[in-house]
């Protein structure tokens, strides 16, 4: 086969190959550079007659990735070997978080404060005797005459107030649907 035509059927599995990185341990952005990477050597090299197109592009992506985390640990051990060498042995890491970090935390922790403060107070009652206290939903369950089922969806609806916030803390996201109306659990 041609290189024009290792290039179009690289162009037709090049999804596939992304996948197939990123199952390897590649991130997405890590996968997109060793994809582009392959479509530069596919169009600048002069590649020879190849029976099996589809095996060759394959072994072509995993002996990227093979570079690609070579590279990285390289660049790494020479990274440690530096600070190493230049810190005469002692590394000077405070295991202490940043103040930015210990203040984003801070703000997530009102944020989630906030978003628990707007449930109904048997529901926020029980998701704090639950996730708090340590108390078994069955004892929950007794303690306020209900089933425990109840007790579960009480809890399911904590939790999902919990996962649309985090989405929200998470990016710019819109709620998903089964997540802006869980219902009425009283």
């Amino acid at each position: 086969m041609s290189s024009s035509g290792l290039i179009q059927t690289f162009m037709q599995i090049r999804p596939a190959l992304h996948r197939f990185l990123v199952v390897r341990g590649a991130s997405t952005a890590e996968a997109e550079d060793m994809l582009q990477e392959i479509s530069l050597r596919l169009s600048t090299a002069n590649i020879g007659p190849v029976a099996e197109v589809r095996a060759y592009l394959y072994k072509m992506a995993s002996n990227q990735f093979q570079l690609h985390r070579r590279t990285e640990q390289r660049r790494a051990r020479r990274e440690e070997d530096w600070v190493d060498a230049n810190s005469a042995g002692e590394r000077d890491i405070d295991p202490a978080a940043s103040a930015e970090v210990r203040l984003i935390q801070r703000e997530e922790l009102a944020i989630l404060q906030t978003a628990l403060s707007k449930l109904p107070e048997r529901t926020r009652w029980i998701f704090m005797q639950f996730r708090v206290e340590g108390l078994p939903q069955k004892q929950i369950a007794n303690a306020l005459e209900i089933s425990v089922s109840a007790v579960e969806k009480h809890l399911t609806r904590a939790y999902g107030e919990i996962a649309a916030t985090k989405l929200l803390l998470d990016g710019d996201h819109d709620l998903p649907r089964h997540l802006k109306n869980t219902g009425g659990v009283s």
